[in-house]
């Protein structure tokens, strides 16, 4: 075996391997150094999100072992909440009852469910707030709620305890 290969066999030891839009190569991407709670934090798109979850007291709940598959709302998706009646969101915000049902509508535990491994067609899960959400798997993915539903905009943000997808709604 040539040097490049063990290169490439410690590599895969220490890196997660996962298949790369260029041709189907495997490429070396980073293991996962942040909870979905870090890496809403670090990621400026998320920043309602991050407010969100702090208000309803759920960020230890992001922090914790999980696995989680998080469809986060991208602040452009909670940018669209007061369209549908003025000052939506900033009600949404004053009540913790209501904030915590919708955010647990996007958070799906017990399995870090990468975008490959929704089955085509559609699947019904159930959320951390107990609800059912539809996520249908065609050309895109998509996951309806009984308050709505989102388009996945980017997928697998894969971190320590689990997977999250950005959605352009909130559901």
């Amino acid at each position: 075996m040539s040097s490049s290969h063990h290169l490439v066999l410690l590599s895969s030891l220490l890196f997660t391997a996962s298949a790369s839009p260029d041709h189907g190569h495997l490429v070396a991407t980073p293991a996962p150094t942040k909870t979905i709670a870090e890496l809403a934090v670090a990621s400026p798109q998320l920043s309602t999100l991050v407010a969100a979850l702090t208000a309803a007291g759920l960020v230890d709940t992001l922090n914790g072992p999980g696995p989680f598959t998080v469809f986060a709302p991208t602040n452009d998706a909670f940018a669209k909440v007061p369209s549908f009646c003025a000052g939506a969101l900033t009600d949404l915000l004053a009540d913790p009852a209501a904030l915590t049902a919708t955010l647990l509508r996007h958070v799906v535990p017990g399995a870090a469910l990468e975008a490959r491994q929704v089955p085509m067609g559609s699947t019904v899960l159930q959320t951390a707030g107990g609800e059912d959400v539809t996520v249908t798997r065609d050309h895109y993915i998509s996951v309806k709620s009984s308050s709505g539903q989102a388009w996945a905009v980017a997928f697998d943000l894969m971190a320590t305890n689990g997977v999250v997808h950005l959605v352009n709604s909130v559901f």
